[in-house]
């Protein structure tokens, strides 16, 4: 018992002993400890007033611009869409104006779809590369864009691997077996007969009730009857 109440006192003088050290410690740097805090509340004040009073109206105004961009781009008007007028702003000017907002990512990913269409694969690669999203259907869609740009420059090395990246970014049953397809596709257009039918099956297997699974035996049958 007597060890006991030994250890047990030599336990809290330890402890007496650590405090009065931390004590000493904030006593002696208590200025320095103030600095810190005080420079952890100015940043956190900063951070909150420039998301309020810039970040947050920039994001609103952009919103606002685009909608007659958006318009457009959904009425396939895909200059008028990139161009604006005189009274609303296109996604060029959005994108140069508010760069860094969603509105003006998003503006990238209508920008290149528009170029795509209007076929300038060069500068539907460039904005569609800019873009960036956690979406289910736009993430692996601008993938398989930059994919189709590719494809119409002639470049189905380049052309196969984006498609590659789209169907296996998001698996569903809409881009997935889209993106097999093309990548099936630009893989029998390079001599890559084996690769091909090896997506091709994997369309049949995985995705038969897709429009693609549906029509997939005739591509499988184009490769082993000449086998």
């Amino acid at each position: 018992m007597a060890e006991n109440k030994n250890q047990t006192q030599e336990q809290f003088k330890t402890i007496e002993e650590s405090l009065t050290k931390a004590e000493m410690y904030v006593e002696d740097n208590k200025n320095n400890l103030m600095f810190i805090v005080l420079a952890i509340a100015v940043g956190f004040s900063a951070f909150f007033a420039y998301d309020r009073f810039y970040v947050q109206p920039k994001e609103n105004n952009a919103s606002t611009e685009i909608y007659m961009a958006e318009k457009n781009f959904e009425q396939s008007k895909f200059q008028e869409a990139l161009d604006g007028d005189e009274q609303y702003a296109g996604l060029l000017e959005i994108i140069d104006v508010y760069g860094g907002t969603n509105t003006a990512n998003l503006a990238e990913y209508y920008a290149g779809i528009s170029y795509l269409r209007l076929g300038d694969a060069e500068a539907a690669i460039e904005h569609l590369d800019n873009f960036s999203a956690d979406d289910e259907m736009l993430a692996p869609i601008a993938q398989g864009a930059i994919g189709d740009a590719f494809s119409e420059l002639g470049q189905n090395d380049e052309a196969f691997e984006y498609y590659i990246k789209a169907a296996e970014l998001r698996t569903n049953d809409f881009t997935t077996p889209v993106y097999l397809m093309k990548a099936a596709n630009a893989a029998y257009a390079l001599g890559e007969k084996n690769k091909a039918l090896s997506l091709y099956k994997r369309i049949q297997n995985e995705f038969a009730s897709s429009r693609e699974g549906q029509n997939i035996g005739k591509y499988i049958s184009r490769i082993t009857a000449a086998e």
